[in-house]
């Protein structure tokens, strides 16, 4: 049997693409330093994992699995060396911490003279994750050795959209292996990232160019998801569902994300009609409530978020490029700027950048964005509103009047 290797075995690795790769066919090795999970997972040899439909759930049972501790780099090396495919699913702060064993796994595989490609699916959550994994694993390699890599080791970046709430206590039940996730399972993948013949993995898809789906998973996915989680909290709100399921946040997200739709249709010449079609879609799932996501959940990790390239920011800097006024994103960014989540280091720091150096320049220091340009204007105007507890309503209506009288003067202009 073919051997996958999943290096990391959290919520997206054991409920997501671990499941595709024992579908598949392939043998799944997973490689994590939780002690409890690898040693559960090797006692049992298979996890499950509970699929949240509308109408109910099914529990699926995924086979064919086994795990190494992942503190053993010596043996993460050795199985890497031997794998026919592999993925990472960690965050992107920790690939750093794991380019070791997979380097010294490269190596290994080097010296053995495998020339099978060995193709990496890199499920994080950033752009250009192939190049910034490629730069640390070569980092970590001889320079005599980039060649080989070059030739035979494919970084293929991965677009997740599969959403799997932070597991409980109680959601995990009689297994701690146990996941829940939504119905949708579809992996595109980037075409040219791959070295040799593409691997079957069910319903992995390979798309050529791929920067618009990894695009449009941050600019329309993540956006809209944190946005719905910064606004519910400013409402009030715990679970997600109940957020998306008030007008006062939902009118405001799906402006948001019609923006996005538009400076992807024009940045990419997309139809605009199926980014609409995605929206709409997302904005379902998100509703879905029996995922038992929270808003804290879905909102923390805050200054990452909101930093410059990211979600938010950087769906508000490509409306601009493509002359589109994110007035609804830029409510988004505001309100991001005062969630304040349950144990989230990233939302204390935010906060206390705003005290020590204001909005205006904690604007520019999360975000990036320049004190002079429209949408610092803007961010700071919904900022002010949301601060003296003006209402979401009033407020949509404020980012209408903008935007109409920003379209008018440009008619105008023109």
């Amino acid at each position: 049997m073919k051997k996958a290797v999943m290096y990391g075995a959290g919520n997206i690795g054991r409920g997501f693409i671990g499941q595709l790769f024992s579908e598949s066919g392939y043998h799944v090795v997973f490689i994590d330093i939780a002690d409890s999970v690898v040693d559960r997972l090797n006692k049992d040899g298979c996890y499950p994992v509970k699929i949240a439909r509308r109408d109910g759930y099914e529990e699926i049972t995924v086979k064919n699995v086994s795990a190494i501790n992942g503190k053993n780099v010596e043996m993460a090396a050795e199985t890497i060396a031997a794998a026919d495919v592999m993925a990472t699913a960690v965050g992107v702060n920790v690939l750093p911490y794991i380019a070791g064993p997979i380097a010294a796994g490269i190596a290994k595989r080097f010296e053995m003279k495998n020339s099978e490609p060995l193709n990496i699916i890199i499920c994080e959550n950033l752009i250009g994750a192939d190049k910034f994994l490629e730069k640390l694993l070569k980092d970590k390699l001889p320079e005599s050795m980039h060649p080989w890599f070059d030739e035979n080791i494919g970084l293929v970046e991965a677009s997740i959209g599969r959403m799997v709430p932070v597991m409980t206590d109680e959601m995990k039940g009689d297994n701690p292996l146990r996941v829940y996730v939504e119905e949708y399972n579809v992996v595109p993948v980037d075409k040219k990232g791959f070295k040799g013949s593409i691997p079957y993995v069910k319903n992995m898809v390979p798309y050529e160019p791929f920067d618009f789906y990894i695009q449009r998973k941050l600019y329309m996915h993540n956006m809209a998801h944190a946005m719905t989680a910064y606004l519910g909290k400013y409402k009030g709100y715990e679970a997600l569902w109940q957020a998306c399921e008030d007008p006062s946040v939902k009118v405001p997200v799906t402006k948001a994300l019609l923006e996005s739709s538009m400076a992807l249709a024009q940045e990419h010449s997309v139809d605009m009609k199926e980014l609409i079609c995605h929206g709409e879609d997302l904005l379902y799932r998100f509703q879905n409530p029996l995922l038992g996501d929270t808003v804290d959940r879905v909102g923390r990790d805050t200054k990452r978020k909101l930093s410059p390239e990211d979600r938010l920011a950087g769906a508000a800097k490509l409306c601009m490029k493509n002359d589109i006024l994110p007035t609804a994103i830029c409510l988004g960014i505001a309100s991001g700027f005062l969630f304040r989540g349950k144990d989230d280091p990233g939302s204390e720091q935010v906060t206390k950048i705003v005290e020590e150096q204001g909005i205006d320049n904690a604007i520019e220091i999360v975000c990036g964005i320049e004190k002079e340009s429209t949408i610092h204007s803007l961010i700071k105007t919904f900022y002010s509103m949301l601060i003296n507890g003006e209402s979401l309503e009033i407020i949509t209506r404020k980012l209408e009047i903008i935007k109409n009288n920003w379209v008018k003067n440009r008619k105008n202009y023109i």
